[in-house]
């Protein structure tokens, strides 16, 4: 079973704070960036991997989406969920990602955001992923850059000239790595983009986009916080679709 933090009392509590997580979609940074990526949700059949406070299941029924279905790890998250999706057209479960059964050619659209760098064997569940969407239906997600996660704690340090700098520690080096993110021991998993392209190809996922997000001027003058945005790239968001089975 994959790694279940966000059930850990003080682990949640934390990550309530965030602004993502307190306000929804709107404040997170790389939101507008993978909304462009997604089809017209009218009369779609949607899967949510990670759903975790059901923002984007409510906002997928508010775009004319037929119906969600959000699974997530974590009871604390679904929780939430239940109350942000109360009324819709929403069907919310506990699963765990590296295991679950996503069912066959039942959704036009799977959507991920920020979860599959948990996941230890990326091919097996592009598998499955494959496997729950039609021929031709979407597979939008986003995770962590590799650059970001390469480095257990990627912070910056300052470099000879006294210059603010990311740094990047065993980048070839794909795997586990385990980082203090709120709580200690968060274990995640880094790919490299050529090992997430390749892995996509073989599932039978064609691309469609690819963006490695960075804040722009708009966005800073608007979040002055993200200034390091400009020069360390956190997500990588890509859109593709399923070529036709076999």
């Amino acid at each position: 079973m994959a790694q279940n933090i966000y059930d850990d009392a003080t682990f949640f509590e934390g990550y309530s704070q965030f602004p993502r997580s307190a306000q929804g979609l709107a404040a997170a940074a790389e939101w507008p960036h993978l909304r462009a990526m997604l089809p017209p949700m009218a009369g779609l059949n949607v899967l949510d991997l990670g759903c975790g406070f059901g923002y984007f299941a409510r906002w997928a029924v508010a775009e004319g989406a037929a119906h969600v279905t959000g699974l997530d790890l974590s009871e604390k998250m679904l929780t939430e969920a239940e109350k942000n999706c109360a009324g819709l057209p929403v069907t919310l479960a506990r699963a765990d990602l590296e295991t679950a059964d996503l069912g066959t050619d039942q959704f036009d659209l799977v959507f991920s955001s920020l979860a599959v760098h948990y996941l230890a064997d990326f091919d097996a569940f592009l598998a499955r992923v494959r496997k729950a969407v039609r021929d031709d239906g979407r597979f939008v997600f986003s995770m962590e850059h590799p650059v970001f996660a390469a480095r257990a704690n990627p912070e910056f340090v300052t470099d000879a000239s006294g210059r603010q700098v990311a740094a990047i520690a065993e980048y070839l080096r794909e795997g586990e790595r385990r980082t203090n993110w709120i709580a200690d021991n968060i274990v995640k998993y880094h790919r490299l983009i050529s090992t997430t392209i390749m892995a996509l190809k073989r599932a039978g996922f064609e691309l469609d986009a690819i963006e490695e997000w960075a804040a722009s001027d708009d966005d800073i003058a608007a979040h002055p916080e993200w200034e390091k945005e400009r020069y360390e790239p956190m997500f990588l968001l890509f859109a593709t679709h399923a070529a036709p089975k076999p």
